[in-house]
């Protein structure tokens, strides 16, 4: 057993020792074999000294006092001094122990690199003298860089804060930097705290101490189709060395710079493209710059291509860029002046608010003082199509038929207002009528003259308001209205029986026609009775009288009125008259009701209309139990008639009946007799076919058979074949791989030999050229005294020591002996005449 007294210490360890009656602790190092007395007690068992190998360091803390060789220094009672709350800093050293109270503060840590384009912010965090910077006096919370390449060795003093790695600039490319308090830049000027200025160089940026890099900015490229807006957040001179004002916008193009990175006051507000105009094309520009960069507010300008060029901060286009303007020998511009100038193409002054027009065909663009009003072209009417056209000085309104007319600058299209229902009728056409709803046709151009066909045998009355005048037009032909001309409207009664205001129309038909109504009337005995009449009509007068013209329009409702006055006179005659007679002479009594006994037609003076005829179309009775009797009767008569015409019938069918059914048994007959034969002659040929079919057979295994062993012979043949060529071929393929194989060996080794060869060949010749070179650059005299220089050097030193000859030796190499008496014995004259003596007996 091992005594626990008894510490063995390894080389590069050590222990701690308390001794209890002085209570001061030691330290013991190794290699050594320590016996613990009894008053003594190992307070550090045995531990590996601390080693620190190269580019390493450790920091201990309470570091021990040490004397200018290093020693550490003790007190009066023999405890290690120590700078309690203290540490320091060790870098490579031979392996060391701790003195009790020191302490390892982390680990044994290697030196910091700092790579290239990187450095270390380092802070002061006491005041010191920093011997790496010749002296300087550093100050408590003072901050600097170390720049690499380097290895940083710490200082207690001193705190890394962070690592700054320097900023790679391309071209085009700047750093935003700020100043966290007044330094000089890299450029030399004088930064106050606070201030940021843009590092335009290209390559690697290490920032300053005291500097802060607030962004990235990557510079605009212009090119001959886009420049920079900018504006000035305060007053400053730029790049170009031009003063801006706080709050001024100008233009940078390619024509200034290639590329532009915006400066620190300098704002982008945005990119402003090229603005080109073709030789077709021109533009207004608003607020526009003039050429001493002032600004016109309010003014216009006008630009007219081929042209290109930016707009100016504040300038903006009215309308955008427009076409000039190409017009047709049937086009016009209507032109007004918004200010007094001079016109150039009628050599005339106008005035605001003037108007004219530019003619075709010509090109036009308008000046800045001009406005254009609108584009005419020339209308072309047929000698059916007209428009209105109101002068805009007095008002007046008049309708241009039949001619292409071109508007006068004093003159406008007008429309035509049209009551609601006459919009309708005229959508609907001549031929048909309308309740009073819209059409479904497209609406109508109400600058046009309203026309209307009138159709044939028609008549439409037409009324001026401006004159109270009235004409009437008798179709077929065109009605065409003028400016205070209206259409009259005609509501008619429709319907079955007849209700007004059913049926609207612009035009009166003149007839022949005929209309239907249904009157109820009743017979003396009280029998109710529907009359559905139809009536014959037209009009009858004369189209040279206006007076009778003016009638046919005197009756609004014609149709009404003389159905209300032909149904009275039907119902009076009916009325007089039975059920039984009205039943046999209904038409006799209908007529002499209507046109008396004598009258052949019924005429109304009011507006020459003519009833011709009248037409009884049915009767029926209107009291439920006379239409029931009347019914009865009917039915009896026709059920009588039905029984007949059945049996008839009847009789008919049965007799068809039969005959067809000996048609058919005989019919079946015939078939059965024909199936028999033919079901024997194909007995016959299913027969046949079976011993063709066996005979085929056997035919066709025999072929195959025969066929297959055909083919398998043939096919082990070519088989065999194949075999051989693939052989021949596999075989071919191999000799010619190895000759070739063998071929670009012999050709490498040979490129090779040549290789070499050249190699020594070109070696030899730069070695000789080599020591031409130096010889001819040293020179032939120098190489001589070169040569001769050592020799003589030796002879003189021997003779300042008044030696005549020596020799050294360690005793270990033997030394020949037997050529050297002749030189012991030899003369001074000897050793200065022959440099080869002096070497001889120099070892």
């Amino acid at each position: 057993m091992s005594d626990p007294n008894v510490v063995r210490i390894k080389p590069h360890a050590y222990i701690h020792i308390l001794d209890n009656n002085t209570n001061v602790t030691r330290l013991e190092v190794g290699p050594q074999t320590y016996t613990r007395k009894e008053h003594e007690q190992i307070v550090v068992p045995p531990k590996e000294m601390i080693m620190i190998p190269p580019r390493h360091y450790c920091i201990i803390s309470n570091p021990v006092l040490t004397d200018n060789k290093g020693e550490a220094l003790f007190d009066e009672h023999g405890n290690v001094r120590l700078r309690h709350g203290d540490q320091e800093v060790r870098f490579e050293r031979k392996p060391f122990a701790l003195y009790p109270g020191e302490v390892l503060f982390g680990k044994v840590t290697a030196l910091q690199v700092v790579a290239a384009n990187a450095a270390l912010r380092l802070r002061a965090i006491r005041d010191f003298v920093d011997p790496t910077s010749n002296d300087v006096q550093r100050q408590a919370g003072e901050e600097w860089l170390f720049a690499g390449p380097g290895t940083y060795s710490p200082r207690i003093d001193v705190q890394v804060v962070e690592i700054i790695r320097a900023q790679i600039l391309k071209d085009n490319e700047a750093l935003r930097l700020r100043a966290r308090r007044a330094l000089t830049d890299a450029s030399g000027k004088q930064r106050q705290a606070g201030e940021e200025w843009l590092y335009r160089e290209s390559g690697a940026y290490l920032p300053n101490v005291d500097e802060e890099i607030v962004g990235h900015i990557e510079a605009k490229i212009l090119t001959d189709k886009k420049a920079l807006h900018l504006r000035a957040t305060q007053t400053f001179t730029d790049v170009f060395g031009k003063e801006r004002k706080a709050g001024s916008e100008w233009l940078v193009t390619l024509a200034d710079t290639e590329t532009h990175i915006p400066d620190i006051y300098e704002e982008v507000v945005k990119e402003v493209p090229i603005t080109t105009l073709s030789n077709r094309q021109f533009c207004v520009v608003l607020d526009f710059v003039d050429e001493r960069g002032q600004v016109q507010w309010g003014k216009r300008q006008l630009r007219v291509g081929e042209r290109s060029f930016f707009l100016q901060p504040g300038e903006r286009l009215e309308n955008g860029i427009q076409n000039v303007y190409v017009l047709r020998s049937d086009e016009a511009l209507l032109l007004r002046a918004l200010e007094p100038h001079e016109d150039k193409i009628a050599k005339t002054l106008r005035q605001p608010g003037e108007l004219w027009m530019v003619k075709g065909a010509c090109e036009f663009v308008p000046e800045v003082s001009v406005e254009i009003v609108e584009k005419r072209r020339q209308i072309p009417l047929d000698k059916n199509e007209g428009i209105y056209v109101r002068n805009i000085c007095n008002g007046s309104i008049r309708s241009v038929i039949g001619e292409s007319y071109m508007l006068q600058p004093d003159e406008e299209l007008w429309e035509k207002p049209l009551p609601e229902e006459v919009e309708s009728l005229l959508s609907l056409g001549p031929r048909e009528y309308s309740s009073g709803g819209r059409g479904g046709r497209s609406a109508r151009d109400r600058t046009r003259v309203v026309s209307y066909r009138a159709p044939h045998n028609s008549a439409v009355q037409v009324h001026d308001y401006k004159s109270n005048r009235s004409r009437v037009v008798f179709g077929p032909d065109l009605v065409m209205l003028e400016p205070d001309e209206h259409f009259t409207v005609l509501s008619l009664s429709g319907g079955k029986p007849k209700t007004a205001d059913q049926i609207k129309s612009l035009c009166l038909l003149l007839g022949p026609d005929f209309m239907t109504d249904i009157v109820t009337v009743e017979t003396s005995d009280h029998a109710r009775l529907s009359l559905q009449l139809a009536y014959n009509w037209l009009f009858e007068f004369d189209r040279d009288n206006q007076t009778e013209v003016a009638k046919l329009f005197a009756v609004p409702d014609f149709v009404g009125d003389v159905t209300k006055a032909i149904a009275s006179r039907v119902r009076g005659a009916v009325a007089a008259s039975s059920f039984d007679n009205f039943h046999r002479q209904s038409a006799s009594i209908i007529h002499q009701a209507v046109f008396g006994a004598e009258a052949k037609v019924f005429k109304f003076a009011a507006n020459n209309l003519v009833i011709t005829n009248i037409d009884i179309q049915s009767v029926e009775p209107v009291d439920q139990r006379t239409r029931d009797s009347l019914q009865k009767s009917v039915q009896l008569a026709i059920e009588i008639t039905t029984k007949s015409q059945e049996a008839a019938a009847r009789h008919e069918a049965e007799r068809k009946n039969q005959a067809a059914t000996g048609r058919l048994e005989i019919q079946k007959i015939n078939d059965e007799a024909k199936a028999e034969v033919e079901r024997v002659e194909l007995l016959k040929l299913q027969a046949k076919t079976i011993s063709v079919e066996a005979t085929g057979q056997a035919t066709a295994d025999a072929v195959a058979k025969s066929d297959a062993a055909l083919i398998v012979g043939k096919s082990e043949l070519d088989q065999s074949r194949l075999r051989t060529d693939a052989t021949r071929i596999k075989m071919q393929a191999e000799l010619e791989q190895l000759q070739k194989r063998q071929k670009a060996e012999i050709d490498h080794r040979t490129q090779l030999n040549e290789l070499e060869l050249q190699k020594a060949e070109e070696l030899a010749e730069i070695e000789a050229q080599k020591f031409k070179q130096i010889v001819d650059s040293i020179g032939a005299d120098t190489i001589k005294a070169i040569a001769q220089a050592g020799p003589e050097m030796q002879a003189k030193l021997l003779q300042g020591l008044g030696l005549k000859g020596f020799m050294i030796t360690d005793g270990n190499s033997p030394i020949n002996l037997f050529g050297a008496a002749q030189g012991f014995v030899g003369g001074a004259a000897g050793a200065a005449s022959s440099s080869s003596a002096a070497t001889a007996t120099h070892f």
